[in-house]
């Protein structure tokens, strides 16, 4: 087992990564201070790892929340089942909330842990790859609205987060490859080594050869680790972490959540992005093609629907956390392992790239 830290002045917590860790009863026991604890999961997941869970904490009292599957759940509505639960069993401000599942999970109970009676503990166990290296670590939490995604919810830290890779075993391919997009962008926006490490490893990266996984899960965490250890809130360079996520959450949200997962839109987002840096001239044309090639390689699309025009397009990138004073501002890379929030930048030229990838 492999064990990071977040560091986040005196709410730091553990990362564990590795094998067999759901049965390893005393990684729960010693972040769990109360004697109440509700898990919440979704109904692909609690068949398969639920009872696990439950087996780890026979001393508490246990209940168990099973949610929907899928993101067009992910609404303010959809989290009313966990308050609801909550509510009605009289469950006090010392319960842990331990969120079991992927990304939709993860937000969702740990956005409900922020709200009910103004906090709760909670534990992220992420049991998809997206889950394992982004969205379960630096305490974003929130659901999503008709008009944007992601755009209600808060920065709610857990306990501590327990990725165990045999939850992979049963993750589709679909899932498995849109998590491998997270996993590109660290090297993209901070870490040009790892890059260069994913160019060389993504055969048996996408093979789930165990000690590459661990590695690549490994790495992705510490990158996050370091960017929410120096910004926790996104005031400054944690918002590099969103590179392809403006362009990607308008795909999300202009097809309908759910119809396109996550790590594809912001895969086809990061490419966009790509294609816009290297018309202000800060990428060259085979930085491009190295980044087109390697998510071509995943098996992650690379263009962007159609059924979503120019107009439309820029309406949806216009709903996003990162508009200041009424400007557009992007992830872009001023270089292969080096990116930047910028609205330096023609807002024509955002047309015209939006305009090619039509």
């Amino acid at each position: 087992m492999i064990t990071l830290s977040i560091d986040i002045q005196d709410r730091g917590y553990p990362i564990y990564i590795g094998s067999n860790l759901l049965y390893q009863k005393s990684l729960l026991d010693r972040h769990i201070a109360g004697s109440e604890v509700v898990i919440v999961t979704n109904e692909t997941i609690a068949p398969l790892y639920l009872s696990r869970v439950i087996n780890n904490l026979s001393n508490y009292r246990c209940t168990e929340i099973t949610l929907p599957d899928g993101e067009q759940y992910k609404t303010l509505e959809g989290i009313t089942p966990i308050f609801d639960r909550l509510l009605k069993d009289k469950f006090s401000r010392k319960t842990t909330l331990i969120a079991l599942g992927g990304g939709v999970v993860g937000d969702m109970a740990g956005f409900a842990a922020a709200c009910y009676q103004r906090g709760i503990p909670f534990i992220q166990i992420p049991t998809t790859l997206l889950a394992q290296v982004d969205s379960s670590v630096g305490g974003k939490t929130g659901v999503n609205h008709p008009l944007g995604k992601n755009m209600i919810g808060a920065f709610y830290q857990p306990l501590c987060v327990l990725a165990d890779i045999d939850t992979l075993n049963t993750l589709d391919e679909r899932q498995f490859k849109a998590g491998i997009a997270e996993i590109v962008k660290y090297g993209l926006i901070r870490d040009l080594d790892f890059f260069l490490w994913l160019e060389k490893h993504m055969d048996r990266l996408l093979k789930r050869d165990q000690n590459i996984l661990i590695q690549a899960i490994e790495r992705s965490c510490q990158n996050k680790a370091e960017v929410v250890a120096a910004d926790e809130r996104e005031s400054g360079i944690r918002a590099t972490l969103n590179l392809g996520h403006t362009f990607g959450h308008a795909i999300e949200t202009g097809m309908g959540y759910g119809n396109w997962l996550h790590g594809e839109a912001v895969g086809v987002g990061m490419i966009m992005a790509a294609n816009l840096s290297r018309r202000l001239e800060w990428l060259s044309d085979y930085d491009v093609k190295r980044i087109t090639h390697l998510l071509t390689q995943v098996g992650l699309p690379t263009q962007p629907p159609q059924e979503i025009n120019t107009q439309r397009f820029l309406e949806l990138m216009a709903v996003d956390k990162k508009v200041a004073n009424g400007q557009l501002r992007l992830v872009l890379l001023k270089q292969l392992g080096e990116a930047v929030v910028t609205s330096d930048f023609p807002y024509s030229l955002l047309g015209e790239i939006i305009q090619e990838f039509q």
